[in-house]
């Protein structure tokens, strides 16, 4: 099929992009605080609509909506996912904008904006890619759904939800910041590991403890935190040794003691202390793997401690958002370089900027692990780069804006048109 009106057309409608880089962008959906996606969400909703989506749009919180909307297609050719989510990385009061966060301006032939490289450019040029198409009134054979969740800035997972509704296809490209390389991704899970003691005891009785002859058997869980702090370093030296991944640094599979708490009072000894941990891990790696080889670790060393062994740790991992239970999972995304939708991938973005991209492994995690969670077959591929996301003056270039958008609709037109096997 020949794809060249329909390049030539966004190219020459790119004004209408911009113009919807810059609505999506007024809606301040900095998360945290979050619970602010829903007047956002709508308006991605009704810009589907006409284009031939029926549309689901449910509340994963209150104010905080996923939209995904379904054109449907013949079984016998390949479906897509297209996925990105809305939220925007928060901003703090000490940060010094030349422009508005809120109002997208143009400065030297690129965007400025909150949300335009992490990752509303990337939603905005997904769906102009689709406008395009329908105006063109191109038939797209295979199943086609958009997805727009909220809450990857925060570990809420919103494409987990999709996923439990039961949205599917045959492959899922997620639009966030990928500097256009196709990429997969390590996973990441927190957790709190929590010694407790059965007494609590005061402050004066600490000389008894911890000196020849005291007679009570009793510890601070404060210090026996610290062993388990030490071992984790062990482990973590360990993995940096005896674990690898093409494309990963050696020593990526950390284990960062984040967050620690605990204890009541100064005039008590601590009764309870909580490690709050970030673990990082590679693409062939699961969260439940990992996470049973630390508790098995831990466990181990509490084992071979006088107290520790009678108050052996207790273990919490992951969560459903960092704002409501402080926990989040990013399962990893390993990526096929054979699979035809990658290589399809490939080719459009080719034909499109005149130069090969490469197939890599993010530094940084998506939701897009989701997918692979699922066994979905995934890539991560858009506009935006980790230098902007998150950024003071957050920018994107315009010319790449447009020949994304132009990449995705070759890349649509090209998999749904593909029969399946």
């Amino acid at each position: 099929m020949d794809l060249t009106k329909i390049v030539q057309q966004i190219e020459s409608q790119q004004d209408e992009l911009i113009d919807l880089v810059k609505r999506l962008v007024a809606f301040d959906t900095t998360a945290p605080p979050a619970r602010n996606t829903h007047k956002a969400q709508t308006f991605v909703a009704d810009y589907l609509r006409p284009l031939g989506f029926n549309i689901d749009q449910w509340a994963l919180y209150d104010n905080d909506d996923i939209v995904v909307g379904t054109k449907s297609g013949d079984a016998s050719y390949q479906s897509l996912i297209i996925n990105g989510h809305m939220d925007v990385a928060s901003l703090n009061p000490d940060e010094k904008w030349t422009f508005s966060p809120f109002e997208t301006n143009i400065c030297d032939k690129r965007l400025i904006g909150r949300g335009v490289s992490d990752m509303k450019g990337g939603l905005a040029a997904a769906l102009f890619a689709l406008k395009i198409l329908n105006d063109q009134n191109i038939i797209l054979p295979g199943k086609i759904l958009f997805e727009s969740v909220i809450g990857e800035e925060v570990g809420e997972a919103g494409t987990r939800s999709t996923i439990e509704h039961g949205y599917t296809a045959d492959f899922a490209l997620v639009t966030d910041s990928s500097d256009l390389e196709v990429q997969g991704q390590g996973g990441v899970i927190t957790g709190w590991i929590t010694i407790k003691s059965d007494k609590t005891y005061h402050d004066g009785l600490r000389r008894q403890m911890i000196h020849a002859g005291g007679g009570l058997r009793a510890a601070s869980a404060i210090e026996k935190m610290a062993k388990i702090i030490i071992g984790l370093q062990e482990l973590e030296r360990d993995w940096a040794i005896n674990k690898i991944y093409p494309g990963f640094p050696a020593g990526t599979n950390t284990i960062n003691p984040a967050v620690i708490e605990g204890g009541r009072h100064a005039a008590f000894v601590a009764d309870e202390a909580r490690l709050w941990v970030t673990v990082h891990f590679y693409p062939n790696e699961t969260y439940q793997s990992v996470t049973e080889e630390i508790e098995l670790f831990v466990t181990r060393l509490a084992q071979a401690d006088p107290w520790l062994k009678d108050h052996l740790p207790t273990f919490r991992w992951g969560g459903n958002s960092m704002i409501e239970d402080r926990g989040e999972i990013f399962p990893a995304l390993e990526i096929d370089d054979n699979h035809l939708a990658i290589q399809t991938l490939l080719d459009a973005h080719q034909a499109t900027f005149g130069t090969k991209t490469k197939t890599s492994f993010s530094t940084s995690v998506t939701d897009g692990g989701w997918f692979g969670d699922a066994r979905i077959p995934a890539a991560i591929y858009g506009p935006g780069d980790l230098d902007n996301a998150h950024a003071v003056d957050e920018s994107i270039s315009i010319e790449r804006l447009v020949k994304y958008s132009q990449s995705l609709a070759r890349f649509i037109v090209t998999w749904t048109h593909t029969r399946r096997e």
